[in-house]
This record gives structure tokens, C-alpha cells and sequence, in this order.
């Protein structure tokens, strides 16, 4: 796939949706961390209505540790994992305090040593909460990348590089969102939605259905 294409793609996203953003509701980084690290193998709208009763007993660091592990535990019991995620959560809203001033810090080592943080939920946050043109790689966007050719590559890893180096500046920011939002409504994974894809004129998958 060449740059003219990847650009006319991208063009068309934004003319649809000229300002995406995550499904995951809160109103602030924090509130955010703790809705992606809750997001992992669960769905944005299982973690919503979890959040939303949670949010209100417990929105910062030190109200989520007063919650103690029984109390967190219950709170989020509807996600899946939730015992291993309400240990993690603990345990990033103490170091929260203790070396960051109970603000989420703006920095992917810093947030990749928080734990139940990797590299993907760093990319989540560093580009909606901040404001950077990072890529979290989750499993809508390596599918859309690969079967399209916008980016493919056989890891994670690879496929978000691509992505940065051959998505063009200006939609770099708000790429994420929208490839997210493409695989997980019409390039779905078992049969994807050609029929009314914006895109499938572009896309190089040779099992189009159409």
C-alpha cells in the first residue's frame, strides 16, 4: 500500500468522525488509568457500567486504597480478572502517592512501571489523557492493519511502528481511535462488513465481503 492511499484512508475517517475518542467513560487521567487497566480481555461497556458506580465512592488514589482489596474486589467483581486487576490497581495507587504526588505521570517509563501497565494501556493514556500521537496496538487494531495492508507485521510491536512511521502527521493523534473504532464495528474479526465499509475500495483484504 503507498502513501496516497494510506492518506486518502485516514482522510476519510476524519471526515466521518473528525474527533474520535475512546468508549471508555471518566473525567480524568486517573479515573482513565484505571478504566483501561480494567479494560484488558473485558469490553468497554462491561467496564462503564462498573465504573460508573465505582467513580462515585472512589475517583483518586487514596479513596481506591481506602476501599481496601475486599472493597475494590466488589466493586469491580463484574469484569473479568477482577481479582488479579483490584490487586494491581492497589498497588499503582500507592506508588501513585508515594512518587508521583497521586497524578498520573506523563512519561511511558514512568507509567509502564505501574503495575497492571504495559505498553499498550501507556499508549492509551499517553495519547487521550496528553494529547500524544501514540498507538495502542490492541487486537482490532492488528487485525484492521494487517488485513487492510495499512500496516501489517507479525507482532504488536512491529505493527505500531509501521503505524507511526507510515500514518501522516496530521492523523497521527487521532489514528488510534479510529482504527479501533473500524475494527471493533465493521472490520470485525469473523466476517467483516465490507458491504458498508468507507474504505473497502482502499483495502488490499483479497476475501472482501461484499
Amino acid at each position: 500500500m503507498n502513501s496516497t492511499i494510506r492518506r486518502e484512508i485516514f482522510t476519510r475517517f476524519q471526515a466521518v468522525n473528525p474527533h474520535p475518542t475512546t468508549e471508555l467513560e471518566y473525567d480524568s487521567p486517573f479515573e482513565l488509568l484505571v478504566a483501561v487497566v480494567l479494560s484488558a480481555q473485558a469490553t468497554d461497556k462491561s467496564v462503564n457500567l462498573a465504573t460508573r458506580k465505582l467513580f462515585l465512592k472512589a475517583n483518586t488514589p487514596e479513596k481506591i486504597l481506602a476501599l481496601g482489596e475486599a472493597g475494590l474486589r466488589d466493586a469491580i467483581k463484574s469484569i473479568g480478572l477482577y481479582k488479579t486487576k483490584a490487586k494491581n490497581l492497589l498497588a499503582t495507587c500507592t506508588l501513585l502517592i508515594e512518587d508521583h504526588g497521586s497524578k498520573v505521570p506523563q512519561t511511558r517509563e514512568q507509567l509502564e512501571k505501574l503495575p497492571g501497565v504495559g505498553r499498550k494501556t501507556a499508549n492509551v493514556i499517553l495519547n487521550t489523557a496528553f494529547g500524544e500521537p501514540t498507538i495502542a496496538v490492541d487486537t482490532h487494531i492488528f487485525r484492521v492493519a494487517n488485513r487492510t495492508g495499512i500496516a501489517p507485521g507479525k507482532t504488536v510491536l512491529e505493527v505500531e511502528l509501521k503505524l507511526l512511521k507510515c500514518i501522516p502527521r496530521e492523523f497521527r493523534h487521532d489514528a488510534h481511535h479510529w482504527l479501533i473504532l473500524h475494527g471493533r464495528y465493521v472490520c470485525v474479526a469473523r466476517k467483516p462488513k465490507c458491504a458498508i465499509c468507507i474504505i473497502n475500495d482502499l483495502c488490499e483484504y483479497k476475501d472482501k465481503n461484499l
